[in-house]
C-alpha cells in the first residue's frame, strides 16, 4: 500500500472531508492546473473556490512581483486568501492557519468545491499539523539582532544559529536574513532550538480535523527546466514593470526593507537597486538566485511529505495529470 493511499483510507476511516492541495515550488504551473480544473468542474455543475496558500500574495499592492493571479483568472474561479493585508502590517502562519480554516468551511457551506494552492509550505503544515507553542516575535531581540547583524552581517549570524541549532541552520542560505533572524529568536526566548519545538506534538483544532488535506505537489524531474522557468518569468516580470511597482511602494513612505512584505523575493534585490546598492544586471541576477534559493526550500518541504502524490511538472500534460489527481481527491 502507498503512503497516498494509507492517507486516504485513513481519512475515509474518520468520516473527514476529503480537500485537495495543489502545492509545488514556484513556476511549477500550479495556476494553470487549478484554472484548468476549476473549468473541469464547472463543465460538470461544480463549483470550486480556490484558496491561496502563498505568504506573499497576501499583500495588497504587490501584483507582479508576486506573480498574483490576473483578474481574467480570478473571475474564473473565486479566490481567498488574497489582497487582505497592508505591506505595512505582518501575516503569520497562525493568521493563515484560523483564516484557511474559517474560508474552507464556509465554501462547503455553499456546496461548493474548495482547493488548496500555493507553494509556503510552513503554512500548510500549520494547517494540517496545528500550531506549535512558538514564543512570539519580540521588538527588542529583534533590535538586538539587527543591530549585530549590521555589525557582523547575516553569514555571521547564520554560524551562530549553526552552533545551537544546526538542523534549522542547514536548511537556511547564510543571507536568509528573515528566518535566521526568527530562528535566533526563538532560541534566545526559549532557550530551545526552533526545529525541538517544531517537531514537538502539537494539537490540531477541531475544525483541522473535519477535512483532510491531500497534498498533489508539482514537482521537476530536471530542476534545469524549472530553472529556465523561473529565469523566465523573472524577465517577464521586469519587463511588466515590477520596478515600477516597487518604487510605488518606496514612495508610501512607511515601508522598509525590513518588513516581512519587502523581503518577499524580487522585492529586496529591486530595493536594493532603487538604492543604488546594485547595478540593474546584479539586481536581475540576484533576483532570480534568490528564487530558485525558493525553490529548492520549497522542494525539500515537499520531500518531507511521504504521503503526497506526485506530478513531473516538466511533463508537457502535468496540468491535465494534475487535473486527474484532483478529482480523484474531491470525488
Amino acid at each position: 500500500m502507498t503512503p497516498s493511499t494509507q492517507h486516504e483510507q485513513d481519512g475515509a476511516a474518520r468520516g473527514a472531508l476529503p480537500v485537495a492541495c495543489l502545492l509545488g515550488p514556484t513556476a511549477s504551473g500550479k495556476t494553470a492546473a487549478a484554472l484548468a480544473y476549476a473549468e473541469r468542474e464547472a463543465a460538470r455543475g461544480r463549483t470550486v473556490e480556490i484558496v491561496s496558500v502563498d505568504s506573499a500574495l497576501v499583500y495588497r499592492e504587490m501584483d507582479i512581483g508576486t506573480a498574483k493571479p490576473s483578474a481574467a483568472e480570478r473571475a474564473a474561479a473565486a479566490h481567498h486568501l488574497i489582497d487582505i493585508v497592508d505591506p505595512a502590517h505582518a501575516y503569520s502562519a497562525a493568521n493563515f492557519h484560523a483564516d484557511a480554516l474559517r474560508v474552507t468551511g464556509e465554501i462547503v457551506a455553499r456546496g461548493h468545491v474548495p482547493l488548496l494552492v500555493g507553494g509556503t509550505m510552513l503554512y500548510y503544515k500549520a494547517l494540517t499539523q496545528g500550531l506549535n507553542d512558538l514564543p512570539r516575535a519580540d521588538a527588542a531581540v529583534r533590535a538586538q539582532l539587527d543591530a549585530d547583524a549590521a555589525r557582523e552581517g547575516w553569514p555571521a549570524l547564520h554560524a551562530r544559529l549553526a552552533e545551537v541549532d544546526a538542523a534549522t541552520a542547514a536548511r537556511l542560505a547564510p543571507n536568509d536574513s528573515q528566518r535566521i533572524q526568527r530562528a535566533l529568536e526563538i532560541f534566545m526566548l526559549s532557550g530551545q532550538p526552533m526545529s525541538v519545538l517544531l517537531a514537538a506534538p502539537s494539537t490540531r483544532e477541531d475544525a483541522a480535523a473535519r477535512y483532510r488535506f491531500v497534498p498533489i505537489a508539482l514537482e521537476p524531474s530536471d530542476r534545469a527546466v524549472l530553472h529556465a522557468r523561473i529565469a523566465a518569468r523573472f524577465d517577464a516580470m521586469l519587463a511588466h514593470g515590477f520596478l515600477d511597482e516597487v518604487k510605488t511602494l518606496r514612495a508610501r513612505g512607511d515601508l522598509t526593507p525590513d518588513l516581512p512584505s519587502m523581503r518577499c523575493v524580487g522585492y529586496r534585490q529591486a530595493w536594493e537597486y532603487l538604492d543604488g546598492e546594485t547595478d540593474y544586471d546584479t539586481m536581475r541576477d540576484k533576483g532570480v538566485f534568490a528564487t530558485r534559493q525558493l525553490c529548492k526550500r520549497q522542494l525539500t518541504w515537499l520531500r518531507a511529505m511521504p504521503e503526497r502524490i506526485v506530478i513531473d511538472c516538466c511533463e508537457s500534460d502535468a496540468a491535465s495529470q494534475a487535473v486527474a489527481a484532483m478529482e480523484r481527491v474531491a470525488g
